[in-house]
């Protein structure tokens, strides 16, 4: 069996032959191919630099070496500052001069597909996007006192974002497809369940529809305490959930949903393998502690990490330590 055949398994509710584990890529500590693989069309990303960059609407962006060059906007640097003018500030771009073929073939050029799931990422989601534009300040005002122009605009970016999503089904053919909206912090989401179905749920269920026609499983990606919305999730299609914050009840969503809805990651990511120096065996049992704990029954795919400069020896260190024991432990848990 390959990594790819077994973590579509864990995507399909069914019981894996080991626990799969979720990344972005080839990790350098293992001697196994990536469980999964993304791509995203290159347009998206072609203003974006290691340093951040522009998305495809105009928001600049700041990396920083302690999240391992991971991005936020820049903060007070607006692009829209009243909801009612959006449609003079946010312009999707032209897509139809791109040759969707050549930009599969390039995008996939380095994918075995044997051994490695393809998931398809377009977009950080209409709840994030909308904060990025105006700040969460304005945003939330937004979404409270003009609620029809926001409905106005997820409806111009969900057509967008569709006909990307349905170019992509055609040409790059994904194993799965990938949901993003980061609807909440870390104590509770930043809207109630009721504003997330008058607002922003329709969107996601439009923009995933393609995908769940063709049969293809759902992975939703929403950091935070998001329990509140599950119920909701599975009205899109979504059979897997990443990164399952320790935040929210996760002991009792896994004995209430089973192998509905797989839990993806459930590692702390605030707890003690972040602290500065946290010894190896801190490390590699906390590796253990998380497999021990959400793996048995299945439904389960690990995905732990750390967080900091990618040449910072403590933080390579870390991620070895993580990755050797993965490989030693979760991969021979359910024999």
């Amino acid at each position: 069996m390959t990594e790819k055949e077994n973590f579509m398994m864990f995507m399909r509710g069914e019981q894996p032959a080991w626990v799969p584990r979720y990344g972005m890529g080839q990790d350098p500590y293992s001697k196994y191919p990536p469980a999964v693989m993304t791509v995203t069309p290159e347009f998206i990303n072609e203003r974006r630099t290691p340093q951040g960059g522009f998305d495809i609407w105009g928001v600049e962006y700041v990396a920083t070496a302690e999240t391992g060059g991971m991005a936020l906007p820049v903060p007070n640097k607006f692009i829209l500052d009243d909801i009612t003018r959006w449609r003079d500030v946010i312009k999707a771009p032209d897509i139809s001069h791109i040759d969707w073929e050549a930009a599969a073939r390039k995008s996939l050029a380095n994918i075995d597909r044997e051994q490695s799931a393809v998931v398809v990422r377009i977009h950080l989601g209409y709840f994030q996007t909308l904060m990025a534009f105006m700040g969460f300040t304005e945003g939330l005002c937004a979404m409270l006192e003009e609620p029809d122009e926001v409905l106005a605009l997820f409806d111009y970016m969900c057509g967008f974002y569709t006909e990307v999503n349905k170019k992509c089904l055609e040409y790059f053919r994904p194993d799965f497809v990938e949901l993003t909206d980061d609807t909440a912090a870390a104590r509770n989401p930043f809207i109630s369940a009721d504003m997330y179905r008058r607002l922003v749920k329709p969107f996601h269920i439009a923009e995933m529809r393609p995908a769940v026609n063709a049969g293809l499983p759902v992975m939703k990606h929403n950091c935070g305490r998001c329990e509140d919305f599950i119920d909701d999730w599975f009205d899109i299609g979504v059979t897997a959930w990443n990164p399952a914050q320790v935040e929210n009840d996760l002991d009792g969503i896994k004995k209430k949903y089973g192998n509905r809805l797989g839990l993806c990651g459930c590692w702390d990511t605030s707890g003690p393998v972040n602290w500065p120096g946290a010894s190896e065996e801190t490390v590699r049992q906390a590796v253990r502690d998380c497999i021990d704990r959400f793996a048995p029954g299945g439904g389960f795919c690990f995905r732990g990490g750390t967080l900091g400069p990618r040449d910072d020896p403590d933080t390579m260190n870390k991620r070895r330590w993580i990755s050797e024991e993965y490989d030693s432990y979760g991969r021979t848990f359910y024999d």
